[in-house]
């Protein structure tokens, strides 16, 4: 049948899929622990004793320090003098003035320059007045010419822009001269303050190392804490991925059990129904068959009208169905009886509450594993500490320490002076620069007055007082250049010397290593300063050596030299500190699967029930049988046709019996055979199920019992293998905690509490303090001022040469060289002035 088709093909897709969930290896679950193990977060240990390092920052000046800087290339473009310094620091006596005068060449001639500066403006000036006290320089004109009105323009023209250049040169010198100061008094701070703070970094390594090693307190307590839930996980992983496989063998379990009730049912309902169906046949026969008789010697009397028509149904009433021939099931009973001798219900609740128990089991197996390794924790931080106890620094260190500690005492008094003489110059500065203002001033007013004057004059001879005014203005002017031009070029050479000499010599070297070359090269500098040894550094290694290591984010046991080397990865590496722990995790074992799902008492009630011969009845003789009716004429049809014949006798006797037998019809079938029907009927119900099971029987009680049997046997190595799993996740994430922290105490050592980087950066500091934040705007100061005292020199031949234009013209005679004249005109008395 199409039923038991169907039937099959489902049983054959559940035993797949059950053979799957059985034969899939658990090392396909992900580790169901949590996750991959999070960021452990550490605290700063370090910051408050660190060295900034220090940027040059972009400025609108750049430009022009770019400019400086190259003028000063162009003068001083020897490199650096190695044969003379090393001669100056090791036999000072021995350095001669040639080589000093040879190397400062650039500053030699500038040095001319500027004496010559010194000496002729005065003298200019000196002649200068002399000639005014003789009424020679800066008086009047003594003739109107065509071309004064062009001259008197350009001289216009000539002293603005002469004025506007030195204008721009003294701001420029104004700015830079407060940025000097500006960054003077921080970067003289920051030289004690950095030695300072190297000093305190390498006096507290001990202590942040110990801080560091104390950190350990936070991988332990996360480990502690992820201990304290392990167990239960394990227990609640192993129950989450076999309870599918587990609750279907259970499940199945359940239905055969209901099988064997359920069938045992139908059986004895078959048995005993088919008995009574054979007593009432056997009751029911002679009475039929009398009324057989009585019936149709009835209708077979003549005086029955119409009664032919009915003779052959009465004629052929007699039983149907024989339940007697159908197979007897007694046999089936038989070996079915005293079943199921196990409560299969109890079975399974014990056997589903066994493993529902898992997570409490692994709790109680795994107690003692769990106390072990909080144990080696423990153990572990006494490992952790030996990272401390075996750092080799603070025995190593103490020549640095002392060398920064000379450094800073000895750097105390020329701080002060620089300071002091920095005071000087921004004084100096200042006040020159108020006086070129002044004399700008006095141009500016000069040439407005002048202008103003001229506008007025009718008459190029007469007097105007406005004139008059721009002219004295002008003069004014020129007389504070001639007397403060000596003060200006004193101050510029001066600085120019201290920051020229500090860019060429110094800057320029250090940001092309030329120094640490220079440093490094055995015998150029004095036993007393060997920095190697001051500082203790390795006997294969020199400052730029060691600079680079540290810039690179060196640690100081790695540039110092030690009585042994120490190698800081051999002592981070992680199987050191946890090989014990992996140990004791690799070592556990733990029976957590062992479930008994099926009794043996179960298993032979189920044996029993495939071998009892219900699928060997056949089922279909029933079948066939219960297609028969009770009767093979309808006692109802054929009561109905007794009662239409009475209708239609006229003989009151037939009449009288023909309803006495419709009404015996009726009393047999309402009395007897109905009550056979409904045993019929409930007879075709258990044929029904058990031949619907009966084929099945065999294959489902075997598949059932492979299973239970496969499923107690796989559980326990499944669950073994799930422990190993989940064991092997909580590992590897409690190893990443490790190497978290001992990756963070690498880098921590290296970058920050052990590292010599901040000696790199207060060297790199130093540069970018001394070169980009006041050499170049101190540079930058004496090229303005320098720009602002060479243009005094066009400013006082301009502003001379302009004062004539000023005032009234002495002749009015016109010597052009043309035949063309001026109009004549009678000179009032005021031309005559003079």
């Amino acid at each position: 049948p199409s039923g038991s088709l169907l039937a099959a093909e489902a049983m054959r897709a559940a035993g797949l899929l059950l053979a799957w969930a059985l034969l899939r290896p658990a090392a396909t679950h992900q580790c169901h622990l949590a996750g991959p193990g999070g960021v452990l977060r550490f605290t700063d240990t370090h910051a408050e004793i660190r060295v900034p390092a220090l940027h040059r920052v972009p400025s609108s000046l750049d430009p022009l320090y770019g400019l400086v800087r190259r003028c000063l290339d162009l003068i001083q473009q020897n490199p650096l003098p190695t044969e003379l310094l090393r001669a100056a620091l090791n036999d000072p006596g021995s350095v001669r003035t040639s080589q000093v005068v040879q190397y400062e060449l650039g500053y030699v001639v500038c040095a001319a320059v500027a004496l010559l500066f010194t000496l002729a403006v005065p003298v200019a000036g000196m002649c200068f007045c002399y000639c005014r006290s003789r009424r020679r320089c800066g008086g009047r004109l003594r003739a109107h010419r065509r071309s004064l009105g062009c001259r008197r323009h350009c001289l216009l023209a000539c002293l603005s822009l002469t004025s506007l250049v030195i204008l721009t040169s003294v701001v420029c010198a104004f700015v830079t001269s407060q940025r000097v100061k500006g960054q003077m008094e921080p970067g003289l701070g920051a030289v004690p303050a950095t030695l300072r703070t190297l000093r305190q970094h390498i006096a507290n390594i001990p202590q942040g190392v110990q801080m560091v090693v104390d950190q350990f307190e936070v991988p332990r307590q996360q480990i502690i804490s992820d201990l304290g839930g392990l167990s239960r996980s394990v227990g609640l992983s192993i129950h989450a991925q076999l309870k599918a496989m587990t609750y279907a063998a259970l499940a199945d379990l359940q239905d055969r059990a209901g099988d064997l009730q359920t069938s045992l049912h139908h059986l004895q309902i078959l048995d005993k129904t088919v008995r009574a169906l054979a007593s009432a046949r056997a009751e029911l026969e002679p009475a039929l068959r009398e009324r057989r008789r009585r019936v149709v010697a009835l209708l077979d009397d003549p005086r029955c009208t119409s009664c032919a028509s009915v003779l052959g149904r009465a004629q052929s009433l007699e039983l149907g169905a024989d339940y007697s021939k159908v197979p007897s099931v007694e046999k089936v009973l038989k070996a079915l009886a005293g079943l199921p001798r196990s409560d299969f219900a109890e079975m399974i609740r014990q056997g589903n509450g066994t493993f529902n128990s898992i997570p409490e089991l692994a709790v109680e197996r795994m107690a003692q594993v769990i106390q072990d390794l909080r144990d080696e924790m423990a153990r572990m931080t006494e490992k952790v500490q030996s990272i401390a106890n075996s750092f080799p620094l603070p025995d190593y260190t103490w020549p640095v320490s002392e060398a920064l500690v000379k450094a800073e005492d000895r750097s105390q008094p020329y701080l002060r002076e620089v300071e002091r003489f920095e005071q000087y110059r921004w004084i100096a500065g200042t006040v020159l620069c108020s006086i070129i203002l002044l004399i700008l001033a006095c141009n500016v007013i000069g040439m407005v007055l002048g202008a103003y004057g001229l506008s007025k004059r009718e008459d190029p001879s007469d007097y105007e007082c406005r004139g008059e005014a721009g002219a004295k203005f002008l003069l004014v002017g020129v007389g504070l250049a001639f007397l403060f031009s000596w003060l200006l070029i004193l101050l510029v050479f001066a600085t120019f010397l201290v920051g020229g000499n500090i860019q060429t010599l110094v800057c320029r070297n250090w940001v092309n290593q030329e120094i640490y070359k220079f440093i490094d090269t055995p015998g150029n500098l004095p036993p007393s300063m060997n920095l190697t040894r001051q500082l203790n550094l390795r006997r294969d290694s020199n400052l730029s050596a060691a600079y680079r290591e540290c810039k690179s984010g060196a640690g100081l046991w790695e540039v110092l030299q030690l009585d042994r080397s120490y190698d800081l990865d051999e002592h981070l590496k992680s199987p050191k500190y946890t090989a014990d722990f992996q140990k004791r995790l690799g070592d556990f074992t733990a029976r957590l699967g062992d479930v008994r799902l099926l009794r043996s008492e179960g298993r032979q009630d189920l044996e029993t029930f495939a071998r009892s011969g219900v699928d060997e009845v056949d089922y279909r003789r029933f079948q066939e049988e219960m297609k028969n009716p009770v009767v093979q004429t309808s006692l109802p049809g054929l009561a109905r046709s007794l009662e239409g014949l009475q209708k239609m006798q006229r003989n009151g006797t037939v009449a009288g019996r023909l309803a006495a037998e419709a009404q015996a019809l009726w009393q047999m079938q309402n009395s007897t055979v109905q009550s056979q029907e409904a045993l019929v009927a409930k007879l075709g119900e258990s044929i029904q199920f058990l031949s619907h099971l009966a084929p099945l029987l065999q294959e489902r009680v075997k598949t059932t019992l492979a299973t239970i049997a496969s499923v107690e046997a796989r559980l326990p190595m499944q669950a073994q293998q799930i422990l190993r799993q989940e064991i092997g996740c909580f590992t590897r994430k409690e190893l990443r905690y490790f190497m978290q922290y001992l990756n963070w105490v690498g880098q921590t050592l290296r970058e920050d509490v052990a590292s010599c980087q901040p000696l790199a950066t207060a060297l790199d500091n130093g540069r970018v303090i001394l070169c980009d934040r006041i050499a170049d705007p101190w540079n930058a100061f004496w090229f303005s001022l320098g720009c602002c005292t060479f243009f005094l020199i066009p400013n006082i031949i301009f502003a001379v040469r302009l004062t004539k234009h000023f005032r009234p013209i002495r002749n009015r005679l016109i010597s052009t060289g043309s035949e063309e004249t001026c109009p004549f005109h009678i000179p009032r008395v005021t031309a005559l002035k003079l």
